[in-house]
Protein backbone atom coordinates (compact mmCIF):
# COMPACT_ATOMS: atom_id res chain seq x y z
CA UNK A 1 0.00 0.00 0.00
CA UNK A 2 1.28 3.44 -0.84
CA UNK A 3 2.20 5.85 1.91
CA UNK A 4 -0.86 7.90 2.81
CA UNK A 5 -3.26 5.53 1.02
CA UNK A 6 -6.47 4.80 2.83
CA UNK A 7 -8.20 1.51 3.18
CA UNK A 8 -11.78 0.88 4.16
CA UNK A 9 -13.34 -0.80 7.16
CA UNK A 10 -17.10 -1.34 7.16
CA UNK A 11 -17.34 0.89 4.08
CA UNK A 12 -15.68 3.85 5.83
CA UNK A 13 -12.15 5.07 5.17
CA UNK A 14 -9.74 4.29 8.00
CA UNK A 15 -6.77 6.48 8.88
CA UNK A 16 -5.09 3.56 10.69
CA UNK A 17 -2.53 1.16 9.31
CA UNK A 18 -3.86 -2.30 8.51
CA UNK A 19 -1.72 -3.91 11.20
CA UNK A 20 -3.20 -1.56 13.82
CA UNK A 21 -6.73 -2.36 12.63
CA UNK A 22 -5.92 -6.07 12.69
CA UNK A 23 -4.61 -5.79 16.25
CA UNK A 24 -7.70 -3.87 17.37
CA UNK A 25 -9.97 -6.48 15.80
CA UNK A 26 -7.97 -9.29 17.44
CA UNK A 27 -8.23 -7.62 20.85
CA UNK A 28 -11.97 -7.06 20.46
CA UNK A 29 -12.48 -10.67 19.37
CA UNK A 30 -10.50 -11.85 22.40
CA UNK A 31 -12.59 -9.73 24.78
CA UNK A 32 -15.79 -11.05 23.23
CA UNK A 33 -14.51 -14.62 23.63
CA UNK A 34 -13.61 -14.00 27.28
CA UNK A 35 -17.05 -12.46 27.82
CA UNK A 36 -18.75 -15.56 26.33
CA UNK A 37 -16.62 -17.89 28.47
CA UNK A 38 -17.45 -16.18 31.78
CA UNK A 39 -19.49 -18.30 34.14
CA UNK A 40 -23.00 -17.23 35.08
CA UNK A 41 -21.73 -16.69 38.63
CA UNK A 42 -19.13 -14.20 37.36
CA UNK A 43 -21.78 -12.44 35.28
CA UNK A 44 -24.07 -12.13 38.30
CA UNK A 45 -21.23 -10.87 40.54
CA UNK A 46 -20.17 -8.32 37.91
CA UNK A 47 -23.76 -7.14 37.40
CA UNK A 48 -24.28 -6.68 41.13
CA UNK A 49 -20.93 -4.89 41.45
CA UNK A 50 -21.79 -2.63 38.51
CA UNK A 51 -25.19 -1.76 40.00
CA UNK A 52 -23.87 -1.16 43.53
CA UNK A 53 -21.22 1.14 42.10
CA UNK A 54 -23.84 3.36 40.49
CA UNK A 55 -25.65 6.50 41.58
CA UNK A 56 -28.98 4.67 41.15
CA UNK A 57 -27.90 2.41 44.00
CA UNK A 58 -27.04 5.44 46.14
CA UNK A 59 -30.37 7.14 45.39
CA UNK A 60 -32.29 3.93 46.12
CA UNK A 61 -30.56 3.58 49.48
CA UNK A 62 -31.08 7.23 50.33
CA UNK A 63 -34.80 6.81 49.67
CA UNK A 64 -35.14 3.49 51.52
CA UNK A 65 -33.03 4.42 54.54
CA UNK A 66 -34.54 7.90 54.67
CA UNK A 67 -38.07 6.48 54.61
CA UNK A 68 -37.13 3.86 57.22
CA UNK A 69 -35.70 6.53 59.53
CA UNK A 70 -38.56 8.98 59.05
CA UNK A 71 -41.16 6.28 59.79
CA UNK A 72 -39.31 4.96 62.84
CA UNK A 73 -38.74 8.42 64.30
CA UNK A 74 -42.51 8.72 64.38
CA UNK A 75 -42.70 11.62 61.96
CA UNK A 76 -45.41 9.96 59.87
CA UNK A 77 -48.80 8.47 60.74
CA UNK A 78 -47.42 5.03 59.80
CA UNK A 79 -46.70 2.68 62.73
CA UNK A 80 -43.08 2.45 63.92
CA UNK A 81 -41.66 -1.01 63.22
CA UNK A 82 -37.98 -0.51 64.21
CA UNK A 83 -37.84 2.25 66.81
CA UNK A 84 -34.32 1.37 67.99
CA UNK A 85 -33.01 0.93 64.40
CA UNK A 86 -31.54 -2.47 65.31
CA UNK A 87 -33.13 -4.15 62.27
CA UNK A 88 -31.87 -1.37 59.99
CA UNK A 89 -28.33 -1.78 61.37
CA UNK A 90 -28.49 -5.55 60.96
CA UNK A 91 -29.83 -5.31 57.40
CA UNK A 92 -27.15 -2.78 56.44
CA UNK A 93 -24.43 -4.99 57.96
CA UNK A 94 -25.60 -8.12 56.12
CA UNK A 95 -25.86 -6.14 52.89
CA UNK A 96 -22.32 -4.82 53.37
CA UNK A 97 -20.99 -8.35 53.85
CA UNK A 98 -22.56 -9.59 50.63
CA UNK A 99 -21.66 -6.50 48.59
CA UNK A 100 -18.02 -6.63 49.66
CA UNK A 101 -17.93 -10.31 48.66
CA UNK A 102 -19.32 -9.51 45.19
CA UNK A 103 -16.78 -6.73 44.78
CA UNK A 104 -13.94 -9.08 45.76
CA UNK A 105 -15.15 -11.72 43.29
CA UNK A 106 -15.13 -9.13 40.49
CA UNK A 107 -11.73 -7.78 41.55
CA UNK A 108 -10.22 -11.28 41.62
CA UNK A 109 -11.45 -11.96 38.10
CA UNK A 110 -10.14 -8.59 36.89
CA UNK A 111 -6.77 -9.23 38.58
CA UNK A 112 -6.50 -12.59 36.79
CA UNK A 113 -7.19 -10.83 33.47
CA UNK A 114 -4.62 -8.13 34.30
CA UNK A 115 -2.05 -10.86 35.05
CA UNK A 116 -2.72 -12.47 31.66
CA UNK A 117 -2.31 -9.13 29.91
CA UNK A 118 0.89 -8.38 31.84
CA UNK A 119 2.28 -11.77 30.79
CA UNK A 120 1.39 -10.99 27.18
CA UNK A 121 3.03 -7.55 27.46
CA UNK A 122 6.17 -9.16 28.84
CA UNK A 123 6.28 -11.72 26.02
CA UNK A 124 5.82 -9.04 23.37
CA UNK A 125 8.47 -6.84 25.00
CA UNK A 126 10.94 -9.72 25.15
CA UNK A 127 10.28 -10.55 21.51
CA UNK A 128 10.71 -6.88 20.50
CA UNK A 129 13.94 -6.66 22.52
CA UNK A 130 15.27 -9.79 20.80
CA UNK A 131 14.32 -8.45 17.35
CA UNK A 132 15.94 -5.07 18.07
CA UNK A 133 19.10 -6.80 19.29
CA UNK A 134 19.27 -8.76 16.04
CA UNK A 135 18.68 -5.60 14.00
CA UNK A 136 21.48 -3.80 15.85
CA UNK A 137 23.81 -6.71 15.11
CA UNK A 138 22.86 -6.68 11.43
CA UNK A 139 23.10 -2.89 11.03
CA UNK A 140 26.42 -2.77 12.92
CA UNK A 141 27.85 -5.49 10.63
CA UNK A 142 26.64 -3.58 7.55
CA UNK A 143 28.11 -0.32 8.89
CA UNK A 144 31.43 -1.99 9.60
CA UNK A 145 31.54 -3.51 6.13
CA UNK A 146 30.79 -0.07 4.66
CA UNK A 147 33.51 1.52 6.78
CA UNK A 148 31.18 3.79 8.76
CA UNK A 149 32.96 5.12 11.85
CA UNK A 150 29.95 4.72 14.19
CA UNK A 151 30.19 0.95 13.71
CA UNK A 152 33.14 0.97 16.16
CA UNK A 153 31.08 2.55 18.96
CA UNK A 154 31.56 0.28 22.04
CA UNK A 155 27.95 0.89 23.04
CA UNK A 156 26.79 -1.02 19.93
CA UNK A 157 28.39 -4.27 21.06
CA UNK A 158 26.75 -3.82 24.47
CA UNK A 159 23.35 -3.17 22.87
CA UNK A 160 23.75 -6.17 20.59
CA UNK A 161 23.81 -8.56 23.57
CA UNK A 162 20.62 -10.44 24.39
CA UNK A 163 19.03 -9.47 27.68
CA UNK A 164 18.28 -12.35 30.03
CA UNK A 165 15.04 -11.37 31.81
CA UNK A 166 15.75 -13.63 34.78
CA UNK A 167 19.08 -11.83 35.39
CA UNK A 168 17.35 -8.46 35.18
CA UNK A 169 14.77 -9.61 37.76
CA UNK A 170 17.52 -10.96 40.03
CA UNK A 171 19.37 -7.64 39.81
CA UNK A 172 16.17 -5.69 40.55
CA UNK A 173 15.46 -7.88 43.60
CA UNK A 174 19.05 -7.50 44.84
CA UNK A 175 18.78 -3.72 44.51
CA UNK A 176 15.46 -3.72 46.38
CA UNK A 177 17.03 -5.73 49.21
CA UNK A 178 20.01 -3.34 49.38
CA UNK A 179 17.64 -0.37 49.40
CA UNK A 180 15.47 -1.91 52.14
CA UNK A 181 18.56 -2.72 54.21
CA UNK A 182 19.87 0.83 53.79
CA UNK A 183 16.47 2.22 54.86
CA UNK A 184 16.46 -0.11 57.87
CA UNK A 185 19.88 1.19 58.95
CA UNK A 186 18.77 4.81 58.53
CA UNK A 187 15.69 4.34 60.72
Amino acid sequence: MEHGARHFTDGHPSPLARVVERNIQALLARREQEERERSSQDRIADSITRFTGSMRFVYLHLALFGLWIVINLGWTPLPRFDPSFVVLAMAASVEAIFLSTFVLISQNRMAALADKRADLDLQVSLLAEHEITRLITLVAAMAEKMGIEESRDPELSELAQDVAPERVLEEMEANEKRFAAAEGMAA
